[in-house]
């Protein structure tokens, strides 16, 4: 955890979203932007951000058999991300959002970013 302004233990938290599929990847990223700009607004920051792309989802989620996939590693108080996961789950784009707090942030890029470059390594060999 980090210290605020006030001196306070500001938590860090990770998010995935999923966004709709007929979205473009410029509309599914300008998302990541404009709730980076609500939990800025709130006092809080953004560490990292990942968009994963286009994935296949287990299930249908409201009609829709893939979708969007971002991740955001956040340091922000609870209010915060409380108004940022607020306005996701009224946002018409986003279909499904998942936060959990942890007690710091793994460095580097994460497992999904690590699955695609290993991808790319075994097709370049090919």
């Amino acid at each position: 955890m980090r210290l605020n302004m006030n001196g306070e233990h500001m938590p860090l938290y990770e998010h995935v979203f999923i966004s709709r599929q007929d979205l473009s990847s410029a509309q599914a990223e300008g998302l990541v932007e404009h709730f980076t700009s609500v939990l800025g607004d709130n006092g809080g920051k953004l560490v990292d951000s990942e968009y994963w792309g286009v994935k296949t989802m287990s299930y249908k989620i409201n009609k829709n058999r893939k979708g969007h996939y971002a991740f955001l590693r956040t340091d922000a108080p609870a209010p915060a991300v409380q108004e940022m996961e607020r306005l996701m789950r009224l946002h018409d784009d986003v279909m499904r959002v998942l936060t959990i707090k942890v007690d710091e942030h793994a460095e580097g890029p994460s497992i999904q970013m690590q699955k695609r470059d290993e991808r790319d390594t075994r097709r370049d060999r090919r």
